[in-house]
């Protein structure tokens, strides 16, 4: 079974939110994300959630 290593875990899960339209996955600071600030690169809509560690 494999380690999780935590600066693996950080590069590949902090900071990075999904859109809820389209999916794309995008770093962004998370007080930018809950003001409406970050706006999605392919559709333009500010609706966000975390990603999910799988």
């Amino acid at each position: 079974m494999a380690t999780k290593i935590p600066e693996a875990q950080n590069r590949k899960f902090k900071n990075v939110f999904v859109c809820r339209k389209c999916q794309t996955k995008m770093k962004a600071d998370p007080q930018k994300i809950l003001k409406g600030k970050v706006k999605c690169r392919k559709c333009k809509k500010v609706s966000f959630r975390t990603l999910k560690k799988k």
